[in-house]
């Protein structure tokens, strides 16, 4: 499954953006300009965390912003801006980014700031 999508105006949801987004079950790809052109790519097994955000103009006209958290060095969040079908594809993003994640064998860690404590008594 894929989806391919458009970065559209706020107003009236029209397409009239040279932002292209592309997920496909393996990678999400940004393309966007008209001069100079820019792609960049992020695995779906680096996505830790996907939100959806929607704002009153884009429920208006059927948008939405999707933000995926990534470990990915160039964007930590990738933002897939006023996009159709926002929801559908939040939720394959999540679902493929854990297919992803497992048949990598990855796993995420989170530093919580614990420290190792070296004065223990040893009694």
């Amino acid at each position: 499954m894929e989806f391919r999508e458009r970065k559209r105006w706020l107003f009236f949801g029209l397409p009239f953006t040279f932002t292209v987004y592309t997920v496909k079950e393996e990678t999400i790809t940004v393309d966007k300009g008209f001069i100079n052109k820019e792609e960049n790519d992020c695995y779906m097994y680096k996505v830790q965390d996907v939100t959806l955000k929607t704002s009153l103009w884009e429920r208006i006209f059927g948008l939405g912003t999707v933000v995926c958290y990534t470990g990915d060095t160039t964007d930590k969040e990738l933002l897939l801006e006023h996009v159709k079908n926002a929801r559908a594809i939040k939720d394959f993003i999540l679902e493929m980014s854990e297919k992803e994640r497992r048949k990598r064998r990855t796993m995420n860690t989170l530093d919580i700031g614990a420290e190792a404590d070296n004065d223990i008594d040893a009694d």
